[in-house]
């Protein structure tokens, strides 16, 4: 079994769902980061979601590009973002630890050059954002090939044929957009439809995490109650850091109260 299957069988049988954090690797510097990274565990968190940073990420919102940007003023490379992984991997064995990142990064090294890095870092879980599904093939046969799950999106307005593909090739979770746009807490996501979450249980997608746009407990609830597997915070994260650069202590007690206070929405 995956950690992704062990993670969601274990929370099935507490009757929980999953709540996954995502923040930048690097923000705002290599030691802060796996600072934060620990902390957010320790607070409850199930998954990680993990950015490496990018000049010019385009599916992100003010938010998290102002995470890439500090990060990249600090000079972080992909192969410092590997360092704080192994770090974090060696600390929490059993913790699922997704990259969402974009293309150039990974074309840039060699598709398998990365997933192979990823991999030996310690990563369970690939998403590349500006990857449509029609073309993400090619990623799929180099993640199977490095023991990687290639994360599938699952937009909001997909068709049963989109479905159907997604639900043939997904491995570890689907990405469900909670909306359509950018990310950023400050737009609150579109709980899907029951009948949408039907349509990915039929489909025999991999468990659907609800992204984009989740920043409250009550959101988490209603992804939940809605049938998704869990969700994703992200900006939300990533605001607390923003706003507490200058007091560390602070920035780490109150990350530790968001994945507190979140986690326990999870609670079927």
């Amino acid at each position: 079994m995956s950690r992704y299957q062990h993670m969601f069988a274990r929370l099935n049988d507490a009757n929980q769902g999953a709540f996954v954090p995502f923040v930048m690797l690097g923000d705002p510097d290599k030691q802060t980061s796996f600072e934060i990274i620990k902390t957010l565990v320790e607070s409850g968190a199930d998954a990680l979601e993990l950015g490496i940073p990018y000049s010019d990420p385009i599916a992100d919102g003010p938010t998290i590009q102002k995470a890439s940007i500090r990060a990249l003023n600090n000079k972080i490379t992909p192969a410092d973002c590997f360092e704080v992984i192994k770090q974090i991997r060696a600390q929490f064995p059993d913790v699922p630890i997704g990259l969402l990142l974009y293309s150039n990064l990974v074309i840039k090294r060699g598709l398998t050059e990365f997933y192979q890095a990823a991999s030996d870092a310690g990563v369970d879980s690939i998403l590349i954002a500006d990857v449509p599904l029609r073309e993400a093939q090619r990623f799929i046969d180099v993640a199977k090939n490095t023991s990687i799950d290639q994360i599938l999106l699952a937009p909001p307005n997909a068709s049963d044929e989109t479905l159907a593909e997604i639900g043939a090739k997904s491995a570890g979770y689907t990405y469900l957009l909670g909306r359509a746009g950018v990310t950023g807490a400050e737009t609150a996501a579109n709980i899907p439809a029951d009948e949408l979450i039907a349509k990915l249980t039929q489909y025999k997608v991999a468990p659907p995490l609800l992204g984009f746009g989740i920043s409250k407990p009550e959101q988490v609830k209603e992804a939940i109650k809605a049938g998704a597997a869990g969700a994703i915070s992200g900006s939300a994260t990533v605001n607390i850091i923003a706003e507490n650069l200058d007091d560390q202590k602070a920035m780490l007690e109150k990350l530790a109260s968001f994945v507190t206070e979140m986690k326990a929405a999870t609670q079927k």
